[in-house]
């Protein structure tokens, strides 16, 4: 991801030859603007093809932490994850658009058949979808750097940037403030659309390596959030290029909620 632009669409579809630095502690400048900063993470992104990820969420009372694996391309992110969300260990799959959950055992009854996995969807009329659809399918996608990136990319300004280490590794650290009036509907962590105020500014921080590619992203969400001790959401990449395993469900496993 390094000297071009970061956002989520090009992100997917651009190579970084040239547009990168070999190492962050070079004499390349630094990114000096947030559009040019997140279409080359952007793009690094998808060159990279594949990470591991880590994302914990900390809103006053609520911690959550989640882990998983992700593939990138031009025509969109897939992955694959497990999260404490709801209390108890979940399993979502995110592929070709598509978000699938498994459904913990004590409640494979009021699935057809008794089937493991079940279709989310933020407008689905099944019981599941109507209560945490929304807030699992924003949570997946809050893990997708693209979408991030391209966030950054309508409505981020660059505040600063310089090169330094993260876990012992060479990094760039660039600081964005987002203005969220400005992404419409497309708000983060699945903030609802028109209760910001605009002007509302969040702070971003991501850490890029040596290729743009995404090591760190923490979105700081407390300046919207009233009477909270504090808002975060980290999420952690790493293992670029390594080999995933990142499918569906069968769709003989897959059927449809039906209690309440």
């Amino acid at each position: 991801m390094r000297r071009t632009a970061l956002a989520l669409g090009a992100v997917l579809t651009v190579t970084l030859t040239g547009a990168c630095s070999d190492d962050t502690t070079g004499s390349a400048p630094l990114f000096s603007d947030a559009r040019s900063l997140a279409d080359a993470a952007s793009a690094a992104t998808v060159a990279g093809h594949s990470a591991k990820f880590t994302t914990d969420v900390a809103a006053g009372t609520l911690v959550s932490h989640g882990q998983g694996q992700a593939k990138f391309a031009a025509d969109g992110t897939s992955l694959v994850m497990t999260t404490d969300y709801i209390g108890e260990p979940l399993e979502l799959r995110l592929v070709a658009r598509q978000l699938y959950a498994k459904v913990p055992d004590g409640s494979r009854d009021q699935v057809t058949d008794g089937k493991p996995w079940v279709k989310v969807s933020p407008d689905g009329s099944d019981p599941f979808s109507q209560v945490l659809g929304g807030s699992l399918a924003q949570l997946a996608e809050q893990n997708d750097p693209a979408r991030t990136l391209a966030q950054v990319r309508t409505a981020g300004t660059l505040k600063s940037g310089e090169r330094t280490q993260l876990d012992g590794t060479g990094a760039e650290h660039y600081r964005v403030d987002v203005d969220l009036a400005k992404l419409g509907s497309e708000l983060p962590a699945g903030l609802p659309p028109g209760t910001v105020t605009p002007g509302t500014k969040v702070p971003l921080d991501l850490w890029l390596d040596a290729a743009d590619r995404p090591l760190q992203l923490v979105l700081d969400l407390s300046p919207i959030l009233s009477g909270s001790d504090g808002a975060r959401i980290t999420a952690r990449y790493s293992g670029w290029g390594s080999p995933v395993d990142v499918q569906a469900p069968a769709a003989d496993q897959v059927g449809a909620l039906v209690g309440g």
